[in-house]
């Protein structure tokens, strides 16, 4: 964990953003992991829980429901969020506030964190629906691991992650982090 968070974020977004520009156009309606989910589905989910992230933080409006985040430009759209996010999180005090979601409150740097391991955990499922090989941040992937297992601790699981998975201690840090969050490694 580097002494900056907003950094860990950007170096994050970037590590995607280089995995999202090599989806091939015939690869976004690719099945992924995410059983429900084509890779279309799951870049346009990081874009809404970028934008959603940006409106709990400043208090503005959420997104409408069915809107589509992506249009013509899906790498465009992922890089305008996460760069509208990393602002948001840069914005002094931001990190220290404590914020409410439907899943509780906690504070701006708890939120980075978990934004970084669902990046990272969705970053496995783009990499396994598309066998594009990009490398993601090692010590960012154990870092979410750490963190989802700590936040996600006691909470049920149902309707958001499934079980963990079985998956060997040695195991890349990516794997063991998508078996906890219920992917069959």
């Amino acid at each position: 964990m580097t002494s900056d968070p907003v950094a860990d974020l950007e170096r994050a977004f970037e590590a995607m953003g280089e995995l999202i520009a090599e989806i091939r156009p015939e690869q976004w309606a690719d099945p992924t992991p995410c059983v429900e989910w084509t890779v279309r589905d799951v870049v346009a989910h990081l874009v809404r829980l970028n934008v959603m992230f940006v409106a709990m933080m400043e208090g503005g409006p959420m997104p409408a429901p069915g809107q589509d985040d992506l249009g013509d430009d899906p790498l465009g759209a992922y890089r305008a969020s996460a760069a509208a996010l990393t602002a948001v999180f840069a914005t002094p005090g931001a990190l220290e506030k404590t914020y409410s979601s439907p899943l509780g409150e906690t504070t701006g740097e708890v939120r980075l964190r978990i934004r970084i391991a669902d990046l990272l955990t969705h970053g496995w499922d783009l990499r396994r629906a598309t066998g594009i090989r990009v490398e993601l941040p090692e010590d960012l992937i154990e870092q979410s691991l750490a963190i989802v297992q700590v936040e996600m601790a006691g909470q049920l699981r149902a309707g958001r992650f499934d079980d963990p998975q079985p998956v060997p201690e040695t195991a890349p840090a990516l794997d063991r982090l998508a078996a906890f969050t219920g992917r069959t490694v």
